[in-house]
């Protein structure tokens, strides 16, 4: 995957050091200190790990810190992405039961680092890796298949913690509402509608909207509202002793029925598995143990679980084209390969829409 381009990381800690000198309490010393990027840095975020020290003599303390900059450039994945959004959501979320990093500082203006920022704590822990995927290597590979089925549970059980919360307390007033006259599937399709009108010539992907018309056609009623993490999948979630200790990566939360979050959960791990040609390691729980999972924490049933399965595939095709096509932008891939129309996501998505019609 490539990295983020054209950030001068020497330049970043010196505007970082001078910002956090402004705002640390204790800034006697200040030193930002091993600047770099995490190894699987998503498409979405531009994402820098750093030491912040700060003090004199016995009193120095020193800080583990993750940024996370609006993502600059010519080719996006998203038409928006909202840091103050993001920073919100996990601050509104540290007196919860959902477990996040502490969040430290956000800021809004493009001034000290070029694009809006936050700065949280990093949390120690292991992240299940999409690039390799974690079902052929890694931390998770090399669990027992009762602490990979440990793993899964505590990630469903962090997820369900999501759908507990009022999404109506003001607390979390800041997330964007529905709008009048609009189902929240409604909204949500008018979203993804954007979406490909903006990333995309529409006209090269025929499955794309054979299955946005389907959605459009099929479109449930409306149900019991929650807040949805958007992106809920194992990979955004960090574990100690397999146990869930930081839900993150915020940017697509939206209010809606909590199960097209169960649903892009399951059909994730679905896309790092079939979708690649991979089995399912054991222990790991299936889709119906899953659901049934869910549905007892929530007290409630996961109705119209097939539309949101669709509803997942088609969204993460929708984003792995317009992800293909950016390294397709940045010379990584070649401009004639098929990627973006043809890749792990699309024969999950044909198969689904095959059985649904």
């Amino acid at each position: 995957m490539p990295l983020p381009r054209g950030r001068d990381l020497e330049l970043t800690r010196t505007q970082l050091t001078e910002w956090l000198s402004a705002r640390v309490l204790d800034s006697r010393g200040l030193r930002v200190e091993d600047l770099r990027g995490p190894q699987d840095t998503g498409f979405s975020s531009d994402t820098l790990l750093f030491k912040m020290s700060s003090g004199a003599g016995t009193e120095v303390v020193t800080r583990e810190m993750v940024l996370r900059v609006e993502p600059s450039g010519d080719f996006l994945v998203f038409p928006e992405y909202d840091v103050g959004l993001q920073f919100r959501m996990m601050n509104s979320l540290s007196e919860t039961k959902v477990p996040v990093p502490r969040m430290l500082w956000l800021e809004e203006s493009a001034g000290p680092l070029g694009k809006p920022f936050y700065v949280m704590e990093r949390i120690e822990g292991q992240v299940p890796s999409d690039n390799p995927p974690y079902h052929s290597e890694g931390w998770i590979y090399d669990l027992s298949p009762d602490d990979r089925g440990r793993v899964w549970w505590s990630g469903l059980d962090a997820l369900s913690e999501v759908h507990r919360l009022q999404w109506d307390d003001p607390i979390f007033s800041f997330i964007p509402q529905i709008p009048s006259g609009q189902s929240s599937i409604q909204a949500q399709l008018s979203y993804w509608e954007h979406f490909m009108d903006w990333g995309m010539d529409r006209s090269r992907y025929a499955l794309l909207n054979r299955g946005f018309d389907w959605l459009v056609a099929n479109a449930p009623p409306e149900g019991p509202l929650s807040i949805c993490w958007g992106d809920a999948r194992l990979s955004n979630q960090m574990f100690k002793d397999c146990e869930a200790v930081a839900v993150i990566d915020w940017e697509m939360v939206f209010i809606g029925n909590p199960v097209a979050d169960l649903a892009w959960f399951i059909t994730m791990d679905r896309v790092l598995t079939e979708g690649i040609g991979l089995d399912r390691m054991p222990g790991m729980p299936n889709k119906l143990e899953s659901i049934e999972r869910w549905e007892k924490n929530l007290s409630r049933s996961a109705d119209h679980y097939a539309y949101y399965e669709i509803f997942a595939a088609w969204r993460f095709a929708a984003i792995m084209a317009r992800i293909f096509l950016q390294m397709k932008h940045f010379g990584v891939m070649p401009q004639d390969a098929d990627i973006d129309r043809t890749n792990m996501t699309t024969p999950i998505l044909e198969s689904l829409l095959g059985q649904a019609t």
